[in-house]
């Protein structure tokens, strides 16, 4: 038990009220209401007339953790202006672990700005976020992050029928409140249909929501429930099993089985073209729900005939009937797609209850399970039964071990199996396309990389949809595919998926080659296509190492300006074993000097040395020329230098500039080597002999047009003005840089010259003038995520905001 009267207090604005009080229903159902403090709950808390004097005490004094949740609205809102002048003095008084900042839209905490870590909850449903804050809960009283799980069911889930039935018993029943109110309306006496067919792919759910709609039919409205099913099969964590007990697997056999459970058997021995219509007879004072399951099991001719037996049913008679097949037939017909996030989640921590490495398993972890199963309930089940056989020990292994799993214990198989040969040749060309995207993709590329047109996609697509096999946005303008679906399809259809990745590689490397390489301008170009460029990479990387490298040489600079570190360092990686198995021992050295340059710009000293070493080793074997050992030898220079060896960094730096101007006297690479023996000479203090070697590449830049290096330097002159204390010149230098390294467009370059002019005008003291400069700064730095830059930018803009 908590020492204070609240676990849990919330801090919001009006405008996300249905939200929070979704969340704090939730945490009451953990906890209890008078644990969470939410004004609906506690009244008399907000109704103070001192509650101004109040609310600090409250948060401080009678909270575990204080939730702020800021919109758009939250800092026009009088009372929440008080709340959170209680939550910063939280903030100020190093309480940290009390306070969880939570947001919509990206807003962020009055004083804060680029300070603060914030939990953005505009992708997030209400159980999610309250999982979300149990956890920092947890992690807040220094507890284990799971201690405070969301309890596994529902307390309001409703009793089994009364009705006299036969009915299966649900394991678990979470979410499909939509679907429930819909069948209710078809089973009503009012609706001139004989009832409902859900239909949607295997494993969605769709006994388990037949048999939930039956036990929540009105008492009294239905007799008996008669429960029939023609599923000959089930899937469990153990793999497939045969069905051959209390099947019905064809139309009369279904017709016999009704007379059965009407206690009039003899029907069954009527001559077949009379039963149907006996059973008909029989069943008018029965007013019986019947409920016939997995009807895609029958023959499509003895389907129609059980369908046209249903149009039949007499006044006070109704069905309930699943099919993963799609039919036209006179009801409510019921699409089942994915549970949704909630429902899923709720079912996860069902599971958890007795399996527990699925209850060590983080929210995080949680989503990424229904994400990759794409919400289907049969994939959720059986991810979970794998943990703890053979070596699934997490979710992700679980879901690694169904992309390799035998024959006869292949859930995707006997979900999406029997789809397969249903698919027309568009809806085929359109899966495949998507198979290479983790995001949504607009229609127009899916209809490019398929070859087909724009209207024919869009009908394909919203076939597809309709069956939960892609995942539309909200305009039905973009689409996804759901993960397992297009592991399934790569298997199973290798050559239209093939055939599409081709189109695909074409079209990336049309755009690469275009607006890539030194072409600065054309960065924007390459940089708003990247989402549908990205995932040809693999794709280069599996074809031929010419054109491979040719991408690689095509990509460093735009991987480089706009801070694609992660990419641009494993896509190098990448390309330079495949250099090695192919013999190009000349690529292999630049593929591992350029990722020696990213691992140069998160201060990472022995990877940059590792490379120099791999790419010093390439380039022997490849007996390349003067240009290739200098810059090697300057890789190892830059290595040293971060490892703070100033002599070897200078020794190095001063090999290569000689061996640079044997091939020139002015060039880029001479520049860039009196650029960086400057650097080294400057860290190590020694001021005086750093100035004429930075200008001196400054004025061999301007000679070659190099615009990159001209900004560049000019902003390191800013930093030894820094280093001086020479702050006017220091702010002349920055503001002659930055305009130059925004028009070249090197983010990392822009970040360091605005961190510089906000030092520089700090110094002067002109911190409302540094403000929007260190702002900036942390901005960019943060996106590039490079730890000791963030951690100084920061530093500065507090100093800023003083």
């Amino acid at each position: 038990m908590s020492a204070k009267r609240f676990r849990i207090a919330f801090s919001f604005a009006g405008e996300k009220r249905d939200f929070v009080a979704k969340v704090a229903e939730i945490l009451a159902g953990r906890f209890s209401e008078e644990e969470i403090l939410y004004d609906k709950y506690h009244q008399a808390e907000f109704s103070r007339s001192d509650l101004a004097f109040y609310l600090p005490d409250l948060y401080e004094k009678e909270a575990d953790l204080v939730v702020a949740v800021f919109c758009p609205d939250y800092e026009n809102k009088e009372w929440c202006g008080l709340e959170w002048n209680a939550i910063f003095g939280l903030l100020k008084k190093r309480k940290v672990d009390e306070v969880m900042l939570t947001r919509f839209g990206r807003v962020e905490g009055k004083g804060l700005r680029g300070l603060a870590g914030y939990t953005d909850l505009d992708d997030l449903t209400p159980w999610a976020t309250a999982t979300l804050i149990l956890e920092r809960l947890a992690i807040s009283k220094g507890e284990k992050r799971d201690s405070y799980l969301l309890p596994h069911s529902h307390p309001d889930d409703p009793p089994r029928t009364t009705t006299p039935n036969n009915l299966p018993r649900l394991q678990s029943f979470f979410g499909r409140t939509d679907e429930l109110k819909k069948i209710a309306d078809a089973l009503s006496p009012k609706t001139r249909t004989w009832g409902a067919l859900i239909d949607g792919p295997g494993g969605m759910g769709k006994t388990s929501l037949a048999i939930r709609a039956a036990e929540l039919a009105p008492t009294g409205q239905f007799l008996h429930i008669f429960f029939l099913s023609s599923k000959v099969r089930k899937m469990t964590a153990e793999g497939e099993r045969r069905l051959s007990d209390f099947v019905t697997p064809g139309y009369l056999d279904m017709l016999n089985e009704i007379a059965r459970l009407l206690k009039q058997p003899d029907l069954a021995k009527q001559p077949e073209t009379d039963r149907a219509r006996l059973l008909i007879d029989a069943l008018a004072p029965a007013k019986a729900l019947l409920i016939l399951d997995n009807l895609e099991s029958m023959p499509k001719d003895q389907q129609n005939r059980l369908f046209e037996f249903l149009s039949q049913l007499p006044p006070g008679c109704k069905a309930i009937a699943t099919s993963r097949r799609r039919t036209d037939v006179d009801a409510r017909i019921i699409r089942l797609a994915k549970l949704d996030q909630d429902a899923a989640l709720a079912l996860i921590a069902d599971l958890a209850t007795d399996r527990p490495l699925l209850a060590k398993a983080t929210a995080e972890e949680r989503i990424h399970l229904y994400e990759e199963t794409g919400g289907n309930p049969l994939l959720l089940r059986w991810v979970a039964g794998q943990l703890g056989r053979g070596r699934c020990r997490t979710i992700a292994s679980a879901l690694d071990f169904i992309r390799s799993v035998p024959a006869d214990n292949d859930p995707l198989e006997f979900i999406f199996g029997d789809l397969l040969d249903t698919f027309t040749e568009n809806e085929t060309k359109v899966l495949a396309a998507l198979t290479y995207f983790t995001q949504q993709v607009e229609v127009k590329l899916i209809a490019e990389l398929a070859n087909i047109s724009k209207t024919a996609a869009e009908t394909a697509l919203g076939d597809l949809s309709s069956r939960a096999l892609v995942v539309p946005d909200e305009e039905e303008k973009r689409f996804a595919l759901v993960p397992m679906v297009a592991d399934f399809l790569r298997r199973k259809r290798p050559e239209v998926v093939a055939e599409t990745g081709s189109r695909l590689e074409e079209r990336a490397y049309a755009l690469i080659v275009e607006n890539g390489y030194e072409k600065h301008d054309r960065f924007p170009i390459l940089g708003t296509a990247w989402p549908t460029v990205a995932p040809a990479l693999p794709l280069f990387v599996a074809g031929p190492n010419p054109r491979l490298q040719t991408v690689c040489d095509a990509l460093f600079q735009f991987f480089n300006f706009t801070g694609r570190y992660d990419e641009s360092l494993s896509f190098n990686q990448q390309a330079e074993a495949r250099a090695v198995a192919t013999g190009d021992h000349d690529k292999a050295g630049w593929r591992a000097y350029m990722a020696g340059w990213i691992h140069s710009l998160r201060r990472q000293a022995d990877a940059v040395l590792a490379c120099a070493d791999r790419a010093t080793a390439h380039w022997q074997t490849a007996q390349a020329g003067a240009r290739e050992r200098a810059t090697a030898i300057r890789l190892r220079g830059l290595g040293h230098k971060l490892k703070k060896d100033y002599p070897a960094a200078i020794t190095a730096y001063r090999e290569s500039l000689d061996l640079s101007r044997t091939l020139s006297a002015e060039s880029q690479d001479v520049a860039g080597t009196l650029n960086a023996l400057a650097s080294a000479e400057k860290d190590s203090g020694d001021l005086a002999a750093a100035e004429p070697d930075y200008r001196e590449a400054l004025r061999v830049a301007r000679a070659v047009g190099d615009t990159e290096g001209v900004a560049t330097y000019t902003g390191n002159l800013a930093a030894l003005a820094l280093d001086r204390k020479d702050w006017p010149g220091a702010e002349t230098l920055a503001r002659e840089a930055l305009p130059l390294s925004e028009k070249v467009g090197r983010q990392e370059v822009i970040a360091v010259d605005c961190h510089r002019l906000a030092q520089a005008l700090l110094q002067q003291g002109k911190p409302a003038e540094a403000l929007p400069h260190a702002r900036r700064a942390v901005e960019i730095f943060t996106q590039l995520g490079v730890p000791s830059d963030i951690e100084r930018a920061r530093a500065t803009l507090e100093e800023c905001e003083a």
